[in-house]
């Protein structure tokens, strides 16, 4: 590294530090919101979708994230041609995450391919849900 190079990191690298906090704060103050789905009921998912949509109005979709985490039963309603897969559809497009569970999915077969589009993948449903959790989300299961 050239002598200017390193000056000016070093000049900037004050500035950086003085942002961190302000960065953690804005952070900290966002609303997180991770959702379990684990049944294969059309009822269920509406219920849950109808929860993330109000959350999204309510708090501005700008202003949280929503996760729906989908794993034993509940994967058959993230397949193609599901009775909510336009509703997920929807969600997906509006900022809501869905993600499936691998675990679920090697354990009934079921390939990426098998599924609706634009859905995201955990290893494991029930880790990610703690890890939320550990992270400061709020948990709902609808």
């Amino acid at each position: 590294m050239t002598t200017r190079r390193v000056f000016l990191a070093a000049a900037a690298l004050p500035a950086f530090l003085l942002a961190l906090p302000v960065l953690a704060q804005q952070q900290a103050n966002r609303n997180r919101v991770v959702m379990q789905v684990s049944d294969n009921d059309p009822g269920k998912w509406n219920l849950a979708l109808n929860n993330a949509t109000n959350i999204q109005k309510e708090l501005g979709m700008d202003d949280v994230d929503v996760e729906i985490v989908v794993y034993g039963p509940g994967i058959g309603m993230l397949k193609a041609g599901s009775p909510v897969a336009p509703r997920i559809s929807s969600a997906l497009t509006n900022g809501v995450k869905v993600v499936a569970c691998e675990n679920t999915m090697a354990g009934m077969h079921l390939q990426k391919s098998d599924m609706l589009p634009d859905i995201g993948y955990v290893p494991a449903g029930v880790v990610e849900l703690m890890k939320k959790q550990q992270q400061g989300w709020a948990y709902v299961r609808p």
